[in-house]
């Protein structure tokens, strides 16, 4: 019986068909070749049995008894990582490796047999193409709507930061009767400017036009300034102090300028929600041989290690004050890692975090007074 033969022959059989695998998928994982053959031969030989059971070696072959063992494959398959050609090429491998392996022996098999066997690949085949499909298609929905989900929330996040600082701007050039050509003036400006570039990226993007960010070299000190001027009244409206260190002239930052303070904004927007009352929170930057670190510390009494670990998860909030979106940190590591520099935290147990950004450094020549 061709069953008979499968199962007796099965070490040749898996030897043979993960060889062709191997040769043929270069890039296969240990995974692939030590379970994928297995598993392909056990479903053949139960699918054979149970015909040969059912109706004898001549009668025809039952899709119902194919289906169930080939869907099971087929998802298997793709949890293995194989693409929907790797599983047509897999039976094709199994099918040739019988046929070589019969002959070589002379195994008398009839040819109603052999139909049988092709007619089993084929259903086989047909089925378990059809489950890879449907289940890879279930999970790249379900990849594209979490991606969707996190691009919104990042679209949703940057406008409460840029209206929020906006409207606190307003809010003290009412109370204060204040000028709108003054700083505060200035502030309300910058921020509704970066609502309207918001906006348009997004426009840009539902036009299907990709946009990448225009990278350009700028001072550190500018930048630091900006960030300053930026997140003052945030952190008087949060009930800290925001001290920011000098910065030496030279040094200077090359990327795309509204992203990277979009994510130092985030850091102090952090820093300013979680810090003690009073405290500070401090802006630094510090220079090495070949990289920029601009620091952001806060008092809010230390992360602790697990915590520190899953910081920058998107929709992560960990603390009392749930009035963000809790993605301001994976934003910020976004951003950064787009301008080819990264993030990192650190925990100061009883004192507080300090997120770095490193960057590239570059230099400029010192503007004159």
């Amino acid at each position: 019986m061709l069953h008979e033969f499968l199962t007796n022959h099965r070490v040749e059989l898996i030897a043979r068909c993960r060889a062709k695998v191997a040769k043929r998928a270069h890039c296969a994982t240990a995974e692939q070749l030590q379970n994928g053959v297995p598993m392909l031969l056990e479903q053949l030989v139960h699918t054979l049995r149970s015909e040969q059971e059912r109706c004898g070696v001549d009668g025809p072959v039952s899709q119902c008894a194919v289906s169930e063992s080939a869907t099971l494959h087929g998802q298997d398959m793709l949890e293995l990582g194989f693409t929907v050609d790797e599983v047509v090429h897999n039976y094709g491998d199994l099918c040739q490796a019988i046929t070589d392996l019969a002959v070589e022996l002379d195994a008398p098999f009839s040819i109603d047999e052999f139909r049988t066997l092709n007619r089993c690949l084929d259903y086989a085949i047909a089925y378990a193409v059809t489950a890879f499909s449907i289940r890879h298609d279930f999970i790249e929905s379900d990849r594209h709507h979490a991606e969707e989900n996190k691009r919104m929330g990042f679209f949703v996040h940057e406008l409460r930061n840029l209206l929020g600082t906006a409207k606190l701007a307003y809010s003290a050039c009412r109370a204060g009767h204040l000028s709108l050509n003054g700083a505060t003036g200035s502030i309300l400006e910058r921020n509704l400017d970066g609502l309207g570039d918001l906006i348009n990226q997004a426009i840009t993007l539902v036009r299907t036009e990709h946009l990448e960010g225009k990278r350009e070299l700028f001072a550190l000190t500018d930048f630091v300034a900006e960030l300053q001027a930026t997140s003052t009244l945030a952190a008087i409206a949060k009930q800290c102090r925001l001290v920011v260190w000098p910065v030496a002239p030279h040094l200077a930052i090359k990327g795309n300028r509204p992203m990277l303070l979009s994510a130092v904004v985030n850091l102090l927007q952090n820093a300013f929600k979680f810090t003690h009352l009073h405290s500070d929170v401090i802006l630094s930057c510090h220079a090495t041989t070949e990289h920029i670190l601009i620091e952001v510390s806060d008092h809010c009494g230390g992360i602790g290690a697990e915590l520190a670990g899953r910081m920058f998860q998107p929709f992560e909030q960990n603390g009392a004050d749930r009035s963000g979106l809790g993605l301001g940190l994976t934003i910020a590591r976004q951003f950064v890692h787009d301008n080819g520099g990264s993030l990192s935290v650190r925990d100061v147990p009883g004192t507080g975090c300090i997120f770095t950004i490193t960057l590239p450094r570059h230099e400029i020549s010192a503007q004159p007074n």
